[in-house]
């Protein structure tokens, strides 16, 4: 029975492959946090290009199942289209680490806490939400968190609407400026990656429902 069970993808591979993306996504998060408020900055790099092959692996581990088995708990596109999702939140929060080592000294102690506070909710979302697509939670449920999802996603541009006006205040030094605005754009594109996934789990929570 085991052979038939792995021919059908009903062992959960599937699920096991993309809840594992989701706790990288998350990873990836904690180490920016890290990186923040830490003097070892090119350590903290290096964790994250970690943390980002490492889910890159797991994203060419999913395309080799797919290529592998009959038949599916999820549709392909499906499956893909949220791997895909969840791989750029790693590789979009590597991008931001990358440049903030380069742009340190120009930048103010506490400048991205809120983005930062915002990102690591957005994630946690994400992966609480993947997770409910191995217990098939109801429709309900998902709209719930994909809803909290919209308002994290709001409450961001809320706040870089604020950022924005403070620093074309005239009272920045224009350098500076055009540096906090790059990363700050950098983080509202890792949020935006969080909302993506989570519209595609919505979206095969719909489907199934």
């Amino acid at each position: 029975m085991n052979w038939f069970k792995k021919i059908v993808g009903h062992d959960e591979k599937f699920f096991d492959l993309l809840e594992a993306s989701a706790n990288q996504a998350e990873s990836s998060v904690a180490l920016l946090v890290k990186m923040l408020k830490s003097t070892s900055d090119i350590d903290a790099l290096d964790e994250m290009a970690r943390t980002r092959r490492k889910d890159k692996r797991i994203t060419e581990e999913i395309t080799e199942q797919l290529c592998k088995t009959f038949v599916t708990p999820l549709d392909r596109e499906d499956i893909e289209a949220l791997s895909s999702a969840l791989y750029k939140i790693p590789k979009t929060v590597e991008k931001f680490g990358e440049k903030y080592l380069v742009c340190r000294p120009y930048l103010e102690s506490g400048s991205f806490t809120r983005q930062t506070e915002i990102l690591e909710q957005t994630t946690a979302t994400v992966a609480t939400m993947v997770t409910h697509l191995r217990k098939r939670t109801h429709l309900e449920q998902i709209k719930k968190e994909n809803d909290r999802l919209h308002y994290l996603e709001g409450e961001a541009d809320k706040l870089i609407l604020q950022l924005t006006h403070d620093l074309y205040s005239g009272k920045r030094d224009p350098l500076k400026v055009i540096i906090h605005m790059d990363l700050y754009n950098i983080l509202e594109k890792v949020i935006d990656r969080c909302r993506d996934a989570g519209n595609v789990i919505f979206q095969i929570v719909l489907k199934y429902s």
